[in-house]
């Protein structure tokens, strides 16, 4: 397919990748781990440089618990997101569309993966007030984006065995 074609993608277009991708999703399903661990590593490499930039932005000007973690989390879904849409942008498809791919494949993965993520460094005594320099604070963070990962991969194999998330992705590549 010539690069022409995905520059003027219908929402036909999109529906057979769609179909295309949650076909391959069922046919590995039951070998997708793999696959589930390199989406998920993805959207964690994201989320993990707007949720770190976050925190260190909002840490540094000593705002309040809830503005840093609020800052942290946008940041989170921008990062992420502009992964997968660098990535299909590169790969022809007009902007529109790219953000539409990037919308489906990352919004669940980052917004699990933020719940799990920022709900450990809520609970984690003395997190949030916890300073740059203090090894909680980073503990907390890197930890909680540890746990977010483990349960975040199987959330993605589930997803992209029904050719959903970043399935929709890899009919890009």
């Amino acid at each position: 397919m010539d690069h022409s074609t995905h520059h003027t993608d219908t929402a036909h277009d999109l529906a057979t990748r769609r179909s295309h991708a949650g076909h391959h999703g069922r046919r590995a399903s039951g070998t997708s781990w793999s696959m589930a661990a390199k989406a998920t590593l993805h959207c964690l490499t994201g989320c993990a440089i707007g949720e770190i930039l976050g925190m260190v932005i909002g840490t540094a000007l000593m705002w309040g618990n809830v503005e840093t973690m609020v800052l942290a989390i946008a940041l989170a879904f921008v990062f992420g997101y502009s992964f997968t849409l660098f990535a299909v942008r590169r790969a022809g498809l007009d902007l529109k569309s790219a953000i539409k791919i990037a919308l489906a494949a990352d919004t669940v993965s980052i917004a699990v993966m933020e719940l799990i993520d920022n709900g450990i460094i809520a609970l984690v005594p003395g997190a949030m007030d916890a300073d740059l320099s203090d090894g909680l604070f980073w503990a907390a963070l890197l930890g909680g984006l540890a746990v977010a990962f483990l349960v975040t991969t199987p959330v993605n194999k589930w997803m992209i065995g029904r050719g959903k998330g970043h399935a929709v992705v890899h009919s890009y590549h």
